[in-house]
């Protein structure tokens, strides 16, 4: 029988550590897999460390491409921001994470898979259910949530067995990353009255440092994917890239949020998301200008479920499966272009255009060329009247009422 199991490897604390409990607490052999959904800094060296440490096989995939394509794509045509701030970069990230995971443990015979989340988090829910979709006969181990130490007996748990980890007890962070944003928790951000220190952001520049111009940009939608950059067709990743480089000049993306975690408690979250707070007003600008107002108010409930669903981990549910759809064809006309202005930690709308859109200028406008038949109004609204005025009439109601 099969005494390996594939662990869901970062190259973090948690996930280092994991590596030694899992051969002293299972007797198992472990193989690594590391997924590089964006912004990590040495994949090899990842892959060598696990080795170093233990594991009989060392895996890395780049999954970016399809990280993009079939996760932040269709998230960004829901609109899907959770409690209306959180791009949900991690949340996104796990569910292909998970995916991979089941495949690579069918693939090498192992019969339990591994993840470093703790007890406390969204993440740990994410694993498990994502798991139990794809493959419920695999035993998932959580050791981090198992072994219930403190961040700082973990620290020394890793120094006593000279595991090299990337954070200290006086920096302890935790960090997590992909191409549509960073995640920072822990350490002096557990007090949600002190400002977040300035060595918790990377990809974004203090405001006083930020450019002293704005920076002008033209993001063309086909079918609500974003597909060009300032007339330049580009891919995915690259698109991405590159709003985040130009945004994080100008101290765009930085989220405080107080969150509201599946678990039942409160947590403070600091996210850095240059591209997706960019990619998101945009797009959202443009369905504001080819859907109907019952369409965008419609939509608007479905992007709070949506991301509800991804944030409570339920990627492979069938509800979000039939979300996604109407999703699909909410974007037939989300085609066009959007012009944002980036300046001061601000992104602004200042323009936007399509072949679709329901903007008729010669209704809209007051000057020469309005078409609007004004005659008309004084029938509508009595019309639109009659119910509050029959109320008024037979129920007397004051105007406190």
């Amino acid at each position: 029988m099969s005494n390996k199991a594939v662990l869901a490897y970062s190259g973090g604390l948690d996930t280092s550590v994991a590596i030694k409990w899992l051969k002293e607490r299972y007797n198992l052999d472990v193989i690594t897999l590391a997924v590089d959904i964006g912004n990590v800094a040495d994949l090899e060296a990842i892959k060598q460390k696990a080795v170093n440490l233990g594991a009989i096989k060392s895996l890395v995939i780049d999954a970016r491409e399809s990280f993009v394509k079939d996760f932040v794509f269709p998230a960004l045509q829901a609109d899907a921001v959770y409690e209306g701030q959180y791009p949900l970069a991690t949340a996104l990230g796990r569910p292909l994470i998970v995916q991979l995971l089941v495949e690579t443990a069918k693939r090498e015979g192992a019969t339990a898979v591994a993840h470093g989340c703790t007890g406390k988090g969204n993440d740990q829910v994410r694993f498990d259910v994502g798991i139990a979709a794809l493959a419920p006969e695999l035993k998932v181990i959580a050791p981090a949530r198992e072994w219930a130490m403190t961040r700082e007996q973990t620290i020394a748990y890793a120094q006593e067995h000279n595991i090299p980890i990337p954070v200290t007890v006086t920096s302890p962070y935790s960090i997590d990353e992909n191409l549509w944003g960073r995640s920072i928790e822990c350490g002096v951000l557990e007090d949600p009255w002190n400002e977040p220190p300035g060595d918790v952001f990377v990809w974004t520049k203090p405001l006083e440092e930020t450019l002293s111009e704005p920076t002008y940009l033209e993001i063309g939608f086909d079918m609500g994917i974003p597909i060009s950059l300032d007339g330049e067709n580009l891919d995915g990743v690259k698109l991405i890239q590159r709003i985040h480089e130009l945004a994080g000049k100008h101290s765009i993306g930085r989220i405080d949020h107080i969150e509201n975690r599946l678990v039942g408690i409160k947590s403070r979250e600091i996210y850095e998301a240059p591209a997706a707070v960019v990619l998101l007003k945009a797009h959202q600008a443009l369905e504001d200008l080819v859907l109907t107002k019952e369409q965008l108010r419609f939509k608007a409930k479905v992007a709070s479920e949506y991301a509800d669903l991804v944030y409570n981990g339920l990627w492979f549910s069938g509800l979000r499966q039939d979300l996604a759809a109407y999703v699909e064809s909410s974007q037939r006309y989300v085609t066009g272009t959007v012009k944002v202005k980036l300046f001061k930690g601000n992104c602004q709308v200042v323009g936007r255009k399509s072949p679709y859109s329901l903007y008729d200028y010669s209704l809209a406008t007051y000057d020469k060329g309005d078409i609007f038949d004004q005659s008309a109004s004084s029938g509508f609204i009595h019309i639109w009247g009659l119910p509050v005025r029959t109320q008024a009439q037979a129920q007397h109601l004051k105007p406190s009422e």
